[in-house]
C-alpha cells in the first residue's frame, strides 16, 4: 500500500504573538526552548510589532511552548 503521507507532510508550523523585549532575552528563551524542543526551527521576528515567535518542526505541543514562556514572565498567544 503506499504512503499516504509523506514526513515532510507532518510538518507544523506556528506562530506565536509575545512580548519578548529585546535580542539578549529572545536569545536566553531560544536557548531554552531548544533544550525542550531540540528537533524544531525556533526564531524570534523581533522587527514585527507583535514580537513573533515562529516554531517550525514535528511532534510539539503549542501549550507547552506557551506554558514554557509564560513560566519564564514572557507573555506568548497563539496566532491564528
Amino acid at each position: 500500500m503506499p504512503e499516504l503521507f509523506s514526513k515532510k507532510d507532518l510538518l507544523m508550523i506556528e506562530i506565536f504573538k509575545t512580548n519578548v523585549k529585546n535580542e539578549r532575552q529572545a536569545e536566553s528563551l531560544l536557548a531554552l526552548l531548544n533544550q525542550h524542543f531540540p528537533s524544531t526551527e525556533i526564531n524570534f521576528d523581533l522587527d514585527d510589532c507583535d514580537r513573533i515567535l515562529r516554531v517550525k518542526g514535528e511532534n510539539f505541543c503549542s501549550l507547552n511552548i506557551i506554558k514554557i514562556l509564560v513560566d519564564k514572565g514572557v507573555e506568548c498567544q497563539l496566532l491564528e
